[in-house]
């Protein structure tokens, strides 16, 4: 009975913790595409 909470316990850590590292890591992602675009980038029809 203890080994199963004990493994019931593992796995929702697991879960959590891969779940906020994605979530980091998308949203970092997000921040980074977003701070690419402030100086406005250069768009190849620019000048058209």
């Amino acid at each position: 009975m203890e080994t199963q909470k004990n493994d019931q316990l593992k796995y929702w850590t697991k879960f959590i913790g891969k779940s906020l590292l994605y979530a980091a890591i998308i949203l970092g992602l997000i921040y980074l595409y977003h701070y690419s675009q402030v100086g406005g980038g250069s768009f190849i029809y620019n000048q058209f």
